[in-house]
């Protein structure tokens, strides 16, 4: 069964930068990172295909963040640049189906397996 290990998080200063790491017990599909914050409900942010041939993002992190990934070592990373207090949040990595969509891939009741969540925190 495949299982989902992000890591990464932390604090860091507003304009700062993290990158976050989701790695795969064995070869993925779709791989997306959500991302909540108590109270609210879950935000998809970024998304990247099987063979890494398209990446989506959300409009409150495109220019900011990139998602790509190893498929090698089972791995996708997020690179988190000029972040902001407002980017606090747990970050999850989610496994889905084989084909995502601009107009799906954001949908958390596509994904049927999900990392522990892994906390960042943007504040001074």
């Amino acid at each position: 069964q495949l299982q989902l290990v992000e890591s990464g998080g932390g604090l860091v200063q507003p304009g700062g930068s993290l990158r976050l790491s989701c790695l795969a017990s064995e070869y993925m599909n779709a791989i997306t990172w959500f991302r909540q914050v108590p109270g609210k409900e879950r935000e998809g942010i970024s998304s990247i295909n099987r063979r890494a041939t398209m990446g989506y993002y959300a409009d409150s992190v495109r220019g900011r963040f990139t998602i790509s990934r190893d498929s090698a070592k089972n791995t996708v990373y997020l690179q988190m640049n000029s972040l902001k207090p407002e980017d606090t949040a747990v970050y999850y990595c989610a496994a889905g189906p084989v084909f995502v969509s601009d107009g799906t891939w954001f949908m958390d009741a596509l994904y049927n397996t999900w990392g522990q969540g892994t906390q960042v925190t943007v504040s001074s």
